[in-house]
C-alpha cells in the first residue's frame, strides 16, 4: 500500500446551497502554494451503564478540526475567505465581514508516483493570524496558516470525499475533474 508524501493544489469553492434538494457550489479556486494540511475529525461518546459494566457507547460526530500552511496568502484570497474585500489592491477588513461557507479541496502525492484526492463538502476558516519578524542574519521566512472548521452538509449529511487515482474501480472523469467542480457523490453500483 503507497503512502502519502506530498500535498499540492489546495482549492476553495463557496458553497453558495445546501437544503434538503441540492447542494451547489461556484467553480474552486487555487490558494498558494501548499505546505501542510492537518485534518482532525472530531466526535462525541457517551458510555451507556447496565449491570454494572458498559452495555454500548453511542458516538455522535462533531466534524472537522482543520489547519492548513500555505506558502504565502495573497490578499484576494485572505479576502474570499473571511468575506472581506479589496478595493484598489487594499484589503478591507472589517468588524462585521462574515466568512462564506466553502469546501476545501487538494491531492497529495504517494510514493508510487498516484495521488490521494481530498474534498471536505462543508466549513469555515477563522481569520489569518499574522506574524511578522525584523529581518536579521539569516532570513527567515513567513508562511500563512489557517485554521478552520468542517461539518456535515445538510442536504446529504456528507462532510468529505476522498478518491485513490489508484484504486481499480475510480472513475478516471472524476479523477480529471477533481478541481474543475465539487465532485458530486458517486452512485454506489449493487
Amino acid at each position: 500500500m503507497a503512502r502519502q508524501i506530498g500535498l499540492k493544489d489546495i482549492h476553495i469553492a463557496i458553497l453558495k446551497t445546501d437544503d434538503n434538494e441540492a447542494t451547489t457550489y461556484d467553480v474552486p479556486i487555487k490558494l498558494e502554494r501548499a505546505i501542510s494540511a492537518k485534518l482532525s475529525p472530531k466526535s462525541n461518546s457517551d458510555n451507556i451503564y447496565s449491570d454494572d459494566a458498559v452495555e454500548d457507547i453511542i458516538t455522535a460526530f462533531e466534524g472537522v478540526d482543520v489547519e492548513i500552511e500555505v506558502n504565502q496568502l495573497s490578499l484576494e484570497s485572505r479576502a474570499k475567505l473571511q468575506g472581506a474585500k479589496v478595493a484598489k489592491g487594499v484589503l478591507i477588513e472589517n468588524k462585521d465581514d462574515i466568512a462564506p461557507t466553502i469546501a476545501l479541496g487538494f491531492k497529495s502525492k504517494k510514493n508510487n508516483g498516484k495521488y490521494r484526492y481530498v474534498w471536505l463538502l462543508k466549513g469555515k476558516f477563522e481569520l489569518a493570524t499574522d506574524e511578522y519578524d525584523t529581518e536579521a542574519e539569516k532570513p527567515k521566512a513567513q508562511s500563512a496558516k489557517l485554521k478552520g472548521k468542517f461539518y456535515p452538509r445538510e442536504a446529504d449529511g456528507n462532510y468529505r470525499f476522498i478518491a485513490d487515482e489508484d484504486m481499480k474501480d475510480v472513475d478516471t472523469t472524476t479523477i480529471s475533474s477533481w478541481f474543475t467542480a465539487v465532485p458530486k457523490e458517486p452512485t454506489v453500483s449493487s
